[in-house]
């Protein structure tokens, strides 16, 4: 297991999400939200009436604008560039298409030897250069104490993506190649290891302070198949962007089962989604690795009573123990009512620093 050390105490940041990130004391717990800048947000609604989200991506006037709309609006303390996980898919040679009402859809599907044979490398600072020029406009933009989070798609989510050419409910024709093909399986993985490790540097050096990686889909996987197919390569991805010397944070879903072995492959940081409690998932993984978590994203839709006592009830459950982001569990729903995540924010930073007030944290 990769050991991860905070940075000197002379070198220590300042920014609570960093130092958070850490597992340094905070002065509040620091919290964002995935997918905070998006359609729940009107700001956000009315630049998608005139460009595409690939349209968006490929602006980074456009891209700093919205990326920039949470942070304005809901006081949140990080911000998240605006961009597409299967992004670098597409400098690969994959033809991705955003279908309206039914998502990324790709059709040139890989499933074979000669399909991973005719991915071309890339190089992101040139293929994907509009992501870094938002990134380092973004840095330029921020308030110096709101970090910017870079991030990427890990290897299985990727992978599954490309091979069912889309979204899918069960994943069966990925788990048909690992299971029946497994030198196929493992050349493709191998493959976009490196593309993502390579992404992710390139954005930590054009200026991101922390990564993400994304793996939203293998929660899919048992223990014993994730340690197989897809721990050696999530592995290389979050050594080389944990190398650089950001904070990690290594995020999946449906994952209450897997939290040990993604502790094992890397991250600073490790996300937890709803279906565990956070105070059980932290014991089960040790108090060496930050968290960040876990609010059911359907609860922004609740009344405010009850989504106020959900958001006390994480944060009693981190105890003021160093080392705890609030977020989601995955992303913000377009249904949501922006008072509501607002006023998450609202009670997260009033919780601690009343708790801090009083002697408690």
């Amino acid at each position: 297991m990769e050991e991860h050390v905070s940075p000197q105490a002379d070198s220590e940041p300042t920014e609570v999400f960093l130092r958070a990130c850490w597992r340094l004391p905070v002065d509040h717990t620091p919290v964002w939200f995935m997918r905070q800048a998006g359609r729940y947000m009107a700001e956000y609604r009315a630049i998608r009436e005139r460009y595409s989200l690939l349209e968006i991506i490929a602006q980074p006037d456009l891209a700093v604008e919205v990326t920039l709309q949470p942070v304005q609006s809901l006081g949140v303390d990080a911000a998240i560039v605006f961009k597409d996980i299967l992004l670098p898919l597409i400098p690969m040679g994959i033809d991705l298409e955003y279908v309206k009402d039914k998502g990324p859809v790709i059709h040139n599907p890989v499933r074979t030897i000669q399909d991973i044979s005719a991915l071309r490398p890339i190089v992101p600072e040139d293929d994907l250069s509009n992501v870094m020029e938002t990134i380092q406009i973004l840095r330029q933009e921020l308030p110096a104490a709101v970090p910017l989070i870079g991030f990427a798609g890990a290897p299985f989510t990727i992978a599954s993506y490309m091979i069912e050419g889309g979204s899918s409910r069960h994943y069966l024709v990925t788990k048909s190649l690992m299971y029946s093909d497994p030198n196929t399986w493992h050349k493709l993985m191998d493959k976009i290891a490196q593309m993502t490790a390579d992404y992710l540097v390139a954005q930590i050096n054009a200026g991101a302070q922390v990564v993400q990686l994304f793996d939203s889909w293998v929660g899919a996987l048992s223990p014993d198949d994730y340690r197989q197919y897809v721990l050696p390569h999530s592995t290389v991805v979050l050594k080389a962007a944990s190398e650089t010397g950001v904070p990690v944070i290594h995020f999946g879903t449906a994952t209450a089962t897997l939290l040990k072995a993604m502790h094992q492959a890397g991250g600073s940081v490790i996300g937890l989604d709803w279906r565990i409690m956070l105070d059980q998932a932290w014991d089960h993984l040790g108090h060496d690795v930050a968290v960040q978590g876990n609010l059911d994203p359907a609860l922004l839709l609740a009344p405010m009573p009850v989504l106020e006592q959900r958001v006390v009830k994480i944060l009693e459950q981190a105890r003021g123990r160093p080392g705890h982001i609030f977020n989601l569990g995955h992303g913000v729903l377009p249904q949501t009512d922006v008072e509501s995540v607002r006023a998450v924010v609202e009670i997260v930073h009033a919780y601690e620093l009343h708790a801090a007030s009083n002697g408690e944290a």
